[in-house]
């Protein structure tokens, strides 16, 4: 009960931060370490830059996973992210994930009142009530499903409250709440299922860490941001 009580206050607190995407966003870049296992392996990291009101965030991945001295996993990835008054209008991202092509192309059909999705796993029509799965973007705290920025599919969530938790990173403290992100539905393969912790400093409005498991231990780990 008192998990439940944690995360309603984080909302009823917090909401407008999510709300309203242009307004949370107070970084021109945000860094973040890609880990396996405790190694540094790559990075993701995120652009901002804000004119008048459109927003654009862009970001670039890339990492890899060898054993032996053999590539096993990499992903090399190129998006942009585009907000007009802090609504999304525009995504478009090219991604080669162990040497296969995956893209996403989106666009906000003011006709509609929809997305317009062409992805490599999925094409047709989206909610507005979807987000980007990407890390930098806080709403995914408060949304029911989420476009894979890899292929565009559309994945249901849920989220629940943790803990409240003291980190540190990079010798940099931080206040946290933490919160599962997971599939709705159960039935779905390992391979397919979201089974993120999220670390969130409420007082910088940062996702600061993101941990996983799958074929080891994955960590999305803040380095620098301003």
């Amino acid at each position: 009960m008192k998990k439940y009580i944690y995360l309603l206050l984080f909302f009823l607190c917090f909401g407008k931060v999510y709300s309203d995407t242009d307004d949370n966003i107070n970084f021109s870049k945000i860094e973040m370490d890609v880990l396996r296992n405790g190694e540094i392996i790559g990075y993701s990291n995120y652009y901002f830059e804000k004119r008048e009101n459109i927003l654009n965030v862009k970001n670039l991945t890339n990492f890899n996973v060898e054993v032996f001295g053999l590539n096993v996993f990499s992903i090399s990835s190129e998006a942009i992210e585009i907000y007009e008054n802090n609504k999304l209008v525009f995504f478009k991202s090219n991604t080669i994930q162990n040497k296969k092509k995956k893209f996403v192309n989106l666009k906000y059909d003011k006709n509609l009142k929809k997305y317009l999705i062409n992805g490599s796993s999925y094409k047709g029509e989206a909610s507005l009530d979807n987000v980007v799965g990407n890390w930098w973007n806080h709403k995914i705290l408060k949304t029911n499903s989420q476009i894979s920025p890899l292929s565009g599919s559309i994945k249901a969530q849920k989220v629940s409250f943790l803990r409240e938790e003291k980190i540190e990173i990079n010798n940099k403290k931080y206040k946290t709440k933490v919160f599962k992100l997971s599939s709705s539905n159960e039935n779905l393969s390992d391979d397919k299922k979201l089974n993120f912790n999220i670390w969130i400093d409420v007082k910088q409005r940062l996702i600061v860490k993101v941990q996983y498991e799958r074929l080891g231990l994955w960590e999305y780990r803040v380095k620098n941001f301003k």
